[in-house]
């Protein structure tokens, strides 16, 4: 075996889990479920049937991966930040995985402790969600959101500082510009 599985943890049959990744305490990894390579699943970790996790996706203590959610590489999940896969869920009436909304979260992007994610939405590449922000429509690449609902407060650099006015980050150098209501990178 090429990747790490605590033994309080239980994967189902039909998973697929990519070299160097580690599986920590008491997680659930169930059927159809994709996780690739140099991936971290920390404490009481649930990863749902049929999700798919990139590469290098880092997901904090007491996270839920629910059917309908897709990760990208290099994602970051903070602790428990919440994801849901249906809009209108009722117990007595269970629409089943046809009803699930899909949610993407694009490469790179992270995501802080306690925020939620309203399904049905794409979160771009880079982006920043800060720490309890509840977001509810599609933030595009590079942004920066906080709170209830999220709205976008700024832009962030790939290295994960905050950009000024003038898009240069003074942590790394990178330049961006804006474009058409977008930032990308030069």
């Amino acid at each position: 075996m090429s990747y790490f599985v605590h033994e309080s943890s239980y994967v189902d049959d039909n998973v697929t889990i990519g070299d160097g990744t580690k599986i920590w305490f008491f997680c659930h990894v169930q059927k159809g479920a994709i996780i690739g390579k140099g991936c971290s699943l920390g404490q009481n970790v649930n990863i749902a049937n049929n999700v798919k996790i990139g590469n290098y996706v880092k997901i904090q203590n007491n996270v839920a991966v629910y059917e309908g959610v897709e990760l990208e590489d290099y994602v970051f999940c903070g602790p428990s930040m919440v994801f849901t896969n249906d809009l209108t869920p009722r117990s007595k009436y269970p629409k089943g995985s046809a009803g699930y909304k899909k949610t993407l979260i694009k490469y790179g992007a992270s995501i802080g402790a306690n925020a939620t994610i309203v399904c049905g939405h794409t979160i771009g590449k880079w982006v920043m969600i800060a720490a309890g922000a509840v977001v509810t429509k599609d933030v595009p690449d590079y942004a920066l959101m906080a709170g209830v609902p999220a709205r976008q407060i700024g832009w962030v650099c790939e290295c994960g500082s905050p950009l000024k006015d003038e898009f240069v980050c003074s942590e790394c150098n990178r330049i961006y510009s804006l474009v058409a209501g977008s930032l990308v990178e030069q």
